[in-house]
This record gives structure tokens, sequence and C-alpha cells, in this order.
């Protein structure tokens, strides 16, 4: 079933369709109708009640009136009391027109009802007494045949009986003092029936200064009148007074104003009935009778709210609870073609605004809105807050009207208009452009949230409001609130907290946020940040050290494996030219300017050049938050309670996308490699790279999944792979042996060897190579009979120093068979097969150090030691080294000496404050330390 749109049902007034409509005809004058030049909509009484909806206050009202003027009962004193524009002047009217009598009652719609319900047959025209507080003057007498009629009971004897009714308040008129009850009781006695409508009484008596009389009498004397006129009225039983009074002491004005105000209510209520004609529930009904002549076709307009109420109830969860109740529906029909949420929100926000009329201000907005709407061919099924064309100057103009200063850059920047950044992000997102979610979600906040203010402790309009204001039958929730998240991140004056949202004047936190942004820069503030982040985040055993953005220099030259992180201006491309790689190339090649030697030792990690932009936006957006929310600790920025949480809430969000971000950044390793062939040499480095899983639970276990998966570091070497090693490079035919020591150093150097995760790995290896003959033999040296030491097929726990040598398999055999064939008294090695005897022990150097075996004294050029300290006795421990060791040789000549000190310090699970690691790497630097680093 195809719905149809409000305009194809609904057609409004032909004022409103012309914009013809202006705020005087909406404003009900009571004066301008009694002097009969009110416009026709008023001064005709049978088409003042056509426009007229008669609410349940108003038709108590009028019942009380016809009975009054019936002689039959009813209130002798009724005072209207609404806040400003609640519609107190327009039931005046429906009196006016119902005791006048110039149409039959019969005549007026929704009159004849009100007859039969007070059992009245026939109502007899009543005398009609007019004074308007605004156009009498207290001091400027009216003059009607020559007579000068000074004060408020001259005029209303004047108008009751001309000059034979103002002869029994002549005296009273030109003293300006209060006639009395007797005269006014009969006065209103001999023009009964009758109908006194007084209308800004407050306004009229605020005027009289205490203790000064003018020609309109007194402060006192005006007071003292309104309390006889009130007592006199009781003792004629067809004479009614209907008053109005302001319902606040601000819209009394001055504080004489209040003064009257109290007054006139203390006199008021010791007899009047105190009616509110007009009730926010009723406001449908009465909008809809000014603006529309009427709805075409109500079944049309039964299945539009139908439609409506089952998407409310097939998405409870998306929409305010009473959008659930039946009663919902019967608040849609009522408001046909207007959605109840636009009345809701004017009738209960913004008509908290001072100078906000409720009924009035309603109209003449609305009045402007479907104007708008309808000559822009909107196709809405209902007008609702989403609605709004607030991209229109007229209807503009008249929401920001009643709001203080400011708002007009708001709704252009962000609300509304060819230039507001809602119709931009549509534009670039067709999903939501082809509904304008966007927009009207926009125009939904303004309307539910711009009469809030800073000083209110809850402030803005739930989400589900929101999407109440905005979708119609055929569109998902869902969309719209994809909307606001986008809009969250992309407006400058909307604001959001505890699922609410409202607009401000002041641009919002983010829009701070973003001024800040542009503080911080790349190498002072961000790849520091990140820097800071990936220490904390890559902790994995499968490497010895890891340097995050540290340079070539530091990365030390030995045998560790490390693992060097790039820095985010070094990122790494599939497609095109590489920065990662020219950063890697020059770590790997050099050491500051010294060239590096132990190549196969370091990897490399980079970030993916499509992110980086990414990453280093939110890090500044992490930084800003981290910046406004320290301000506001320091209360060096003033927020509201709201808004430093919100801070605090955001940073937490950012901290939380900036990690995220930092492990889909840092997503490639990158590893150097080398293809060589004996007697073909060495080709160009060539650089392997390996995606990283962002998803992944924690970064260093990834790391491990690939290093193991793709052999980039290996942790267990078969001794077959060993032997064809040595084999391929190291044996030749005059040289059948080799040092051990030597092939682990070659693989830590060369980018086509293996790259083992240590020195274990290797011994290992050996170790289990020795057990067979297939692979190798082992020996601790050799002399003039031969090797030292000799294994071969037996188990063993091999030393890697610089005496451990390894031999061809046939060569270890054919050493193997001579030495059985020396006869018993030869030097047994160790044999697979039943030769024994333990292999040679020497003495063990430090693992991967490049001195040779000391063999003969004679040949022995070079010294290596090293040992632990205890950190305690250190110093004492230093001392002793260095007199009893270190100046052994820095006495002799020609001796050079170099010491290298290493420093361990592990927190435990504790970690190191930021004063410990400042005065560290203070102190390092003093020392000339060549690196030093704190790690997770």
């Amino acid at each position: 079933m195809t719905l149809k749109p409000w305009r194809e049902v609904a057609v409004p007034h032909s004022d409103v369709l012309k914009g013809t409509f202006q705020q005087a005809e909406f404003a009900a004058d009571l004066s301008r109708v009694h002097d009969k030049t009110a416009a026709a909509e008023y001064q005709d009484a049978a088409l003042f009640f056509q426009r007229t909806f008669i609410t349940e206050g108003m038709r108590l009202l009028l019942d009380s009136v016809v009975k009054r003027l019936a002689g039959k009962g009813g209130d002798p004193v009724i005072q209207l009391q609404t806040a400003f524009g609640g519609g107190k002047t327009h039931t005046m009217l429906a009196v006016y027109h119902l005791a006048k009598g110039t149409v039959p009652a019969s005549s007026l719609q929704g009159v004849p009802a009100i007859l039969e319900s007070a059992g009245i047959v026939d109502l007899q025209p009543a005398r009609l007494v007019v004074l308007d507080g605004i156009r009498q003057s207290p001091n400027q007498p009216a003059v009607y045949d020559g007579v000068a009629v000074k004060t408020l009971w001259g005029e209303l004897a004047w108008q009751l009986g001309k000059a034979e009714g103002y002869d029994l308040v002549r005296d009273a008129d030109q003293s300006g003092t209060s006639p009395g009850k007797a005269v006014l009781e009969q006065l209103l006695s001999k023009y009964a029936p009758c109908v006194i409508l007084i209308d800004e009484l407050v306004a009229y008596v605020r005027q009289f200064e205490e203790g000064k009389a003018l020609s309109g009498g007194s402060f006192d004397s005006n007071l003292s009148f309104i309390q006889a006129l009130t007592e006199a009225l009781k003792a004629v039983p067809t004479a009614i007074l209907l008053a109005s009074l302001p319902e606040s002491d601000k819209e009394a004005g001055s504080q004489r104003g209040v003064k009257a105000l109290g007054a006139l209510a203390h006199y008021f209520g010791r007899v009047q009935a105190l009616w509110k004609p007009v009730s926010s529930s009723e406001a449908f009904e009465i909008v809809r009778r000014r603006l529309f002549t009427s709805i075409g076709d109500q079944l049309v307009a039964e299945d539009v709210c139908r439609a409506f109420t089952n998407l409310y109830v097939a998405n409870a969860h998306d929409f305010p609870h009473e959008t659930q109740e039946a009663r919902y529906h019967d608040r849609l029909l009522s408001a046909y073609p207007i959605h109840p949420e636009v009345f809701d929100r004017l009738y209960e926000d913004w008509s908290s605004l001072d100078n906000f009329q409720r009924t009035r201000g309603v109209l003449k907005l609305m009045a402007k809105v479907i104007h708008r709407l309808w000559n822009a061919n909107n196709t809405d099924l209902l007008i609702m807050p989403g609605s709004l064309p607030l991209y229109d100057a007229d209807v503009r103009n008249e929401a920001i009207y009643y709001l203080p200063q400011g708002w007009d850059p708001v709704l252009e920047k962000d609300i509304d208009g060819e230039r507001a950044e809602t119709t931009e992000i549509e534009r670039r997102d067709p999903r939501l452009g082809s509904v304008q979610a966007c927009r009207r979600a926009a125009r939904a906040i303004f309307l539910g949230s711009a009469p809030t203010n800073g000083g209110q402790v809850v402030r803005g309009i739930e989400l589900e409001r929101v999407v109440l204001g905005v979708a119609q039958p055929g569109q998902q929730p869902s969309l719209f609130k994809d909307a606001l998240r986008r809009l969250g991140d992309r407006l400058q004056y909307l604001n959001s907290g505890n699922n609410r949202f409202w607009f401000d004047v002041r641009a919002n936190l983010r829009r701070e946020m973003e001024d800040r942004k542009r503080r911080f820069q790349d190498k002072e503030d961000v790849f520091p940040a990140i820097r800071d982040r990936l220490q904390r985040s890559i902790t994995t055993a499968a490497f010895d050290a890891v340097h995050v953005f540290t340079p070539s220099a530091d990365v030390p030259d030995d045998w560790m494996l490390r693992l060097v992180v790039l820095p985010a201006d070094a990122a790494f491309s599939r497609s095109g030219q590489s920065l990662a790689i020219d950063r890697a190339t020059e770590i790997l090649k050099g050491r500051g300017d010294q060239p590096r030697f132990k190549q196969n030792r370091l990897l490399f990690v980079a970030a993916d050049f499509e992110t980086v932009s990414r990453l280093k936006d939110q890090v500044r957006s992490m930084l800003a938050w981290q910046s406004i929310v320290s301000d506001v600790r320091e209360l060096r920025l003033n927020l509201d309670q709201l808004q430093a949480r919100q801070a605090e809430r955001s940073l937490g969000e950012a901290v939380d996308t900036v990690r995220r971000t930092i492990r889909e950044a840092y997503k490639w390793l990158l590893a150097p490699a080398q293809e060589a062939r004996p007697g073909k040499g060495v080709s160009e480095v060539r650089w392997e790279h390996f995606a990283l899983n962002p998803g992944a639970q924690n970064f260093g276990d990834e790391l491990d999944r690939v290093l193991k998966e793709n052999e980039l570091v290996i942790n267990a070497w078969a001794p077959i792979h060993l032997a064809g090693v040595l084999r391929s490079w190291f044996w030749k035919p005059e040289q059948s042996d080799v040092g051990a020591l030597a092939v682990w150093q070659q693989t830590c150097h060369q980018l086509y060897l293996p790259r083992l995760r240590d020195d274990r790995v290797f011994q290992n290896t050996v170790a289990a190579g020795a057990e067979s003959r297939d692979f190798f033999g082992l020996a601790q040296g050799k002399d003039d009979d031969g090797f030292v030491g000799f294994v071969f097929g037996a188990r063993t726990t091999p030393v890697l120093d610089g005496s451990l040598l390894l031999i061809d398999p046939v060569a270890s055999a054919s050493f193997a068979n001579s030495v059985r064939e020396r006869g018993p008294g030869a030097p047994a090695p160790s044999v697979g097969g039943g030769l024994d005897g333990p292999p040679t022990s020497a003495p063990t150097s430090t693992p991967g150090s490049d001195a040779p075996q000391p063999g003969p004294s004679s040949s022995k050029r070079r010294f290596y030691a090293s040992t632990t300290l205890d950190p305690v006795l250190g110093k004492k421990s230093f001392n002793d080294l260095y007199d009893e060791l270190v100046m052994l040789f820095t006495t002799k000549p020609g001796v050079r000496v170099s010491l290298r000190v290493e420093i361990e310090a592990d927190a435990g699970s504790g970690v190191f404050d930021d004063a410990t690691q400042r005065a560290a790497k203070e102190n390092a630097s003093v020392l000339k330390f060549s690196s030093a680093e704190f790690e997770e």
C-alpha cells in the first residue's frame, strides 16, 4: 500500500499558502473586535467559532457563562490566568461573541451542544463591557459626547448605559475615588444581563505610583474598585466578570506590576473561579483548525498514522516508551498532519522561553513552516521535527527570534542549508543523503534542545526522541543512529552525553579539541606518543631487544637478535617507493657512520603507508583530549560537570582508538634476505614483507606466529641443515674442518644463511648432530697427531668456543679408522661403535667472540673476559676488577684496552616511574653511554 504525503491530504488555509499571515492576525485583540475593526476571522462570530476548537476548559467556561446570563447559577467572577500566549484573550472573544448574540447561537459551531447541556433553549443577548488595560490611559480621559470619562468605573458605566449609566458614578469618576459596592450593584442590576471583560488589568494598575493620584484615580482607589466590583457581582445573578491576569511575576513587568498582580490576585481570589483555558494536549486541534481548512480523506490519514504506529511497535527499543501505548495512535490522528512530537517540543520546551507565546508562537512558527514545505513540494508523510525547513530565512529567523544571540551561525554551519556540514556529509554518503538523515536529525535535535541552557542539570533530547522526530515508515532507525554518530564526529556545536544530544551557541569540546590538534607536531609530539605506546605493546620472547624509532647509531652491532620498529614517517607500501625499505636498509648497512657486520641479527616492523595519516590524526586527537583534561584538572579550563565528564570519556575513547589504530598501522614485518650460490657470488639485498594480523589479541604472539610460520627466526635447527650449510660454504677439498664458532658468527653476518634465535640453538644442533655419523664430527682442536678431543657418532656436550671444530663426516670416519689402526696405546677418540673416552674440554670463551682459541703462549695476542657484578657491591667489585685485571694490561706498553659496560635493570611486576627514567637517561648521556633505553 502506497502512503500519501501530508500535502495530498491536508490543505492549509489560503493565507498560510500565500504566506500573507501576520502575527497580529494570530493575536486576538478584544478592543479591535469591540470597535468593529478586527480581521474577519475574529470579527465575524460564525467564522471565529468555525476556526476555534472548543477545548474542555473553554467548554466548561462557556457553560458557566450561559448559565450565569440565564440566571441559572454560574460563577460571577472568572479569572483567566495562563502563561503568555496561553489563549486567554481568545477565550474572552468566545464569550464576547456568544453573549453579544449578533449571530444566533445555533449558527456558532460547537455552541448548541453547550446550551443543550446547560438546559438553555434560547440565550438572550447581553450588554458587553470591554476594559482594555493597555488601551485605557490612567491620566488621559476618554471623551464621549462631550463627557470626559476618567476612570475604569466611569468607562464601565458609560459602556453599560451611556450618559444615564455614567450619571450613577459621575462624582466618583471625577474625584478618582471608588464608587463603592452599593453604587456598582445598582449599576449592574439596572443593565443586566451583562458581561464585563477586563484584559491586561495589571498593565493598567501598575502605572499608578503609590501616594500619587492621576485623573484615573490612584493605585489604592483602583484596587478598591476591583474589590467592590467583585462583591457587587455576587448580588446580581445575571452579571458576570471575566478578567485576565498574567501567570508569572516576569509577565507582570516592574515591581509595581508585581505588587499590582499580587493585590489583584488576592481580591479576585475571594470570589473568583480560576480557569486555564488551553492545555497542551488540546493544542493539536487548535493549531490544525487555524492552519488547515480540512482533512481531505480521513481514511488515508488513518492509514498513515497506523503505519507510524506499526513502525514504533516493530522497533520498540528505538523509540520512547509512550509510542508503545494505544493512545499514541490516537494522538497521531488528532494531530495529523503534524506529528505530535512537534507539539510536545513547542509546548513543553519552547513555551518555557520568556517571549514565546504558547498558542500564538506555535501558530506563527508553524504557519511559516507549512508555507515553505508546501512550496518546496515536501513529500513527508507527516510534518515532523526533522521536516522543519530551517534552511529557509523566514523559518530560521522566526525560530531564533525567541532564542538568545548566537544561534544563526549554529544553524548555518551545523544544521541546515547548502553550506551546512550536515549537507556536506550527505553529499559524500548517498546512503544518508537519500533520506536527508543528517539534516533531519540535526533539525530534530535543534527543536528539542535549543530552548535549554547551560544552567540546566539535564540538557538536550534523548536519542530515542531524536529518532522519533525523523524516522518514517519504510525507513530503518539504525540509519539515523548512524547519521548521529557521523554528526558527533563532525559538527562544531553539537554536544552529547548520557544518551542525549543538544546544540549550543558555544563550540563544543570537539571544536576545542580540533583547535588544539593543530598545536601538535609530528616529530616533537606525535611520534613520541606512538613510540611510547609501541614500547608498551610489543612484548615478545622472540627477540633479545626491541628498538622503537631508534637511530641506526643506537642499534648495537652484536650477536643479539634485535627487532627494529621504524618510525611512522618511514612507512611501508607494497606499491611504489617505500620509505620503510630505505630506512631499514640504512640501519642494516651501518651503525651510524660505521659499517654494520652482523646484519642477519636484525628484523624490522613498519607502519602501513595507507594508515599512517589516520594514525597521526588520531594521536593528535588523543593529545588534544589529554591537554583538555589536564587543563580541567588544573583549573585552567572552565567546564561544567557534564562537559568535564565528556572530556574524560572522550579521552578514554581516543586512547582506545589510538591503540587499535597502532595495531592496524604497524602490520608489516620486513626481513632482509640474499641469494647466494657457491662460486657465483651473492645477490643484492632483497626485502621480504609479511603481514601481521591487526586483530590478533597480542602483538607479541602474532609476531612469534609469523616468525615461526615463515622460518624467519629458527628456534630449533636440524643437524642435516647444518651439515648442508657446512658442505656448501665451509668445508673445502683442502679443508675438511671448520671452527664451530666461526660458523655461528657467519650465520649472524650473512643474510643468505639461516637466522638462528641465538647461539644455544646452534649449540643444540651441534650436540644433536654429534650423535650421528651422518653429519659431522667434533674436535676440540688439532695437533701434529690430528684432532684433539675427537667425537664422532657419540653423545657429547660441546662447548661453543674458539677451539671447537666441525669435521666433514668422511674425514671424521677416516680419522676414526686411523686411530683404531694405531693400536691400544694411542689416544682413544669418542667414536660410536666401541671407542670411548670423553672429549677434551677446553676453556670456555664468550659465545660470539671473534677471538681464536689460544695456541702456544707465544701466539697469544688478544684477551677477552666477562663477568657479572653484584649490583649492591658493584662499586667495590668494579674497583677490584680494575686494579687486579684492567691495570695488568694498561701498564704494558703498546697494549690497547677497551672496556664495555652493560647494565640491565628489571622492575619485576612494577614499572619505573617518570623521574627514574628521566634521571637514568640524563645520567647516561652525561656519562657518554652510546645507548640507554627503557623497554616494556
